[in-house]
């Protein structure tokens, strides 16, 4: 199943792969589409995942859930 959600607080590859590297280490994450240009990120999931454990993930890699 996908999930897409925004982050906020990205301004460069390099952003991109520390918030990749974020939700890939999350339970149940099969796959991490990060787009730096739209600030969106695909995940590919068993089953969905709490907002909340996804703006932990996000929040200790310096970035935040954008609404």
């Amino acid at each position: 199943m996908t999930q897409k959600i925004s982050v906020a607080g990205m301004t460069c590859q390099n952003c991109v792969r520390h918030v990749t590297q974020a939700l890939e280490g999350l339970p149940g994450v099969r796959s991490v589409n990060v787009d730096l240009a739209t600030g969106a990120a695909t995940l590919q999931v068993a089953q969905p995942l709490d907002l909340g454990v996804i703006s932990a993930a996000l929040d200790d890699a310096g970035y935040q859930l954008a609404e």
